[in-house]
């Protein structure tokens, strides 16, 4: 029997909510923003890596106010929200070059929010031929670079934001 080993995972399984803090409430401490993977945080949004990504530049994008739902946010948040959006893709295409994007939010815990009670979307870039068998039969991904290393790459382009 061959063994894939991805002890990265055991972070994730083993988190569990522990801390009861929201991941996208920064708090006025701004010393763990590296720690934290959080890349930009402005008046109204922040932008933050995925610590358990689907691929490398996994990003999410959320208020900094912390509600559930779209129809909670005024007009002036919906549109740095987005905004926020549209930035970060422009900065993954000029620092990764991916051919596509999946972009979207998670409404619920049955639609499969894992932080529902805190809106925010996930920006997945992709590549041509980056899916394969591993996650599939193997409940495992193929993560290509470290976590920490696509963070520095992506930080000083969030810097000018």
């Amino acid at each position: 029997m061959k063994v894939l080993w991805a002890p990265w995972r055991m972070e994730y399984v083993g988190s569990g909510d522990v801390s009861g803090e929201c991941i996208f409430c920064p708090g006025d401490d701004r010393s763990e923003d590296e720690k934290r993977l959080i890349l930009y945080m402005g008046d109204l949004s922040i932008v933050l890596m995925n610590r358990f990504p689907y691929i490398n530049g996994h990003l999410l994008v959320a208020p900094l106010r912390h509600v559930p739902t779209l129809d909670a946010l005024t007009g002036e948040e919906k549109l740095d929200f987005i905004a926020m959006v549209e930035k970060s893709i422009g900065v993954l295409k000029e620092v990764m070059n991916p051919g596509g994007f999946n972009v979207g939010l998670n409404l619920g815990k049955a639609a499969g929010a894992g932080v529902e009670d805190h809106i925010h979307f996930h920006i997945v870039p992709r590549w041509s031929g980056d899916t394969n068998y591993m996650t599939v039969l193997e409940e495992v991904r193929v993560i290509p670079e470290h976590i920490h290393t696509t963070y520095q790459n992506l930080l000083p382009f969030f810097k000018q934001c």
